[in-house]
């Protein structure tokens, strides 16, 4: 499984990379290639639940890391990377929400891994959250949060000043649209209490 993740992050980095040199665009290349690499996934493996998440924070950490790579704005590549996720969930019928934390986190990895602003990346990403949560059946604050928490969660994981930058640039209003957080931490924790609580008898 770790050689398949580690070849979706570098196929999707390689076309990144050959499609910006090919046309000097970001946003839009970053939005085909994101949505066309999730698409062709999978479809492939047939991926589901767990798979699908993983798939998408692979495809968005590529296209990060293949922008960073010829010197492009990772910010423009973390709102396409997050226009691409939904467009990618629409056309194959995945669930929105978990793909959009998601590509969150990975927006927030992928420009630490390449020395980026975590804080800039994670605002781009909920910019693209909010264009796109239409097109996919949610409201605007749905994906603003699913994509503010994943990148929070990003944020935890790469530790350090990371976790303050992310917090500090997603707190407030971001594109008209007031951003609550919901701390992954306490949510994984709540779930499984749920899922023991006994069935009425009906």
């Amino acid at each position: 499984m770790a050689d398949t993740r580690k070849g979706i992050v570098e196929s999707t980095k390689d076309t990144i990379v050959d499609s910006i040199r090919g046309t000097g665009e970001i946003l839009d290349t970053t939005v085909s290639t994101v949505s066309g690499s999730i698409v062709n996934v999978v479809r492939s493996t047939g991926a589901v639940g767990t798979a699908i998440t993983s798939t998408v924070f692979d495809v968005v950490r590529g296209a990060i890391l293949g922008t960073a790579q010829i010197g492009g704005d990772v910010g423009a590549a973390a709102k396409g990377g997050m226009l691409g996720t939904l467009r990618g969930t629409r056309e194959v019928g995945i669930e929105a929400i978990d793909a959009v934390s998601a590509s969150g986190r990975a927006a927030v990895k992928a420009t630490s891994e390449v020395a980026g602003d975590v804080g800039s990346a994670a605002r781009s990403a909920i910019e693209g959250a909010i264009t796109g949560a239409r097109d996919v059946g949610l409201s605007a604050e749905q994906a603003a949060s699913a994509a503010a928490t994943g990148a929070l969660q990003g944020a935890g994981e790469v530790g350090g000043a990371a976790v303050d930058e992310v917090r500090n640039a997603v707190t407030g209003v971001i594109g008209g649209v007031k951003i609550v957080l919901r701390e992954p931490f306490r949510a994984e924790a709540e779930q499984p209490r749920k899922a023991e609580q006994p069935r009425k008898a009906g």
